[in-house]
């Protein structure tokens, strides 16, 4: 999976597969080392795609009536 940008869904999906090897114990070190690094880097890809979804979210203001209006949110990439 190294290199490969994976979207929420794949990673969250991933981030299961190590989780339930690790949890196994049936991996040498070397792998379960392996395996951790992958799943931390799993772990901050999921947080930096929720993080954006929530400042997408959170873009969304109420007008001068009290009403949502939402605004055009800017990304910095």
């Amino acid at each position: 999976m190294a290199g490969k940008k994976l979207n929420f869904e794949d990673s969250v999906a991933r981030l299961e597969e190590i989780v339930s090897r690790l949890e196994r114990g049936e991996a040498p070190l070397e792998e379960s080392v392996a395996l951790f690094e992958e799943g931390t880097k799993l772990i901050l890809g999921c947080n930096r795609l929720l993080d954006s979804a929530e400042q997408k979210v959170n873009k969304l203001s109420k007008g001068a009536d009290g009403k949502p209006v939402a605004e055009r949110f800017e990304t910095e990439e």
